[in-house]
């Protein structure tokens, strides 16, 4: 897998990301990542549809249990919107952890047999082989319409960028 250029810091240390980095306006990605049933989901599972995909480095941290949630929230309220939260984490901790939270409006789909998500949209974190934090918006005509590499890994995502693009995909 090839280093990208996009500058990430995790704790305020340079991390490598390795993994193509698409543009807004191409075509995403096809990916295959494991549902908690362990079975293969394809992002073009949920072709038609606005695709909201968090991207996070592990469920057990304290601003990846944030974001799920927020994420989770924010998907009740958007009708026809796939929300996929992708993390290396094996299906069982995503299913353990949404089991006690509560959520059930995402999907949670691990990336940790083949980093195959990861490696097509540059998410890969070489130091670690976790995924950097960031947030993936894809229309229904399955163009890329917004990324964000969370520039510091410890942040938050703009939820509110993410948001009103999604929103206006509707």
């Amino acid at each position: 897998m090839d280093k990208n250029n996009v500058k990430v810091t995790f704790k305020g240390n340079p991390v490598t990301l390795l993994g193509k980095t698409p543009k807004v306006g191409e075509t995403a990605p096809d990916f295959t990542a494991l549902s908690s049933s362990l079975e293969p989901v394809k992002l073009s599972d949920y072709e038609g549809k606005v695709k909201i995909i968090a991207v996070y480095p592990s469920i057990d941290t304290g601003v990846c249990a944030a974001q799920n949630r927020r994420f989770n929230e924010e998907a009740d309220k958007l009708d026809g919107v796939a929300v996929l939260s992708v993390s290396v984490d094996l299906p069982f901790a995503q299913s353990r952890f949404c089991a006690a939270e509560g959520l059930n409006n995402i999907v949670t789909l691990s990336d940790h047999k083949e980093l195959d998500f990861g490696a097509k949209y540059g998410f890969v974190i070489e130091e670690l082989r976790l995924l950097a934090r960031g947030t993936v918006i894809i229309g229904k005509d399955n163009k890329i319409k917004y990324i964000e590499y969370v520039p510091e890994i410890a942040q938050e995502p703009d939820y509110e960028a993410a948001l009103k693009v999604a929103k206006e995909l509707i």
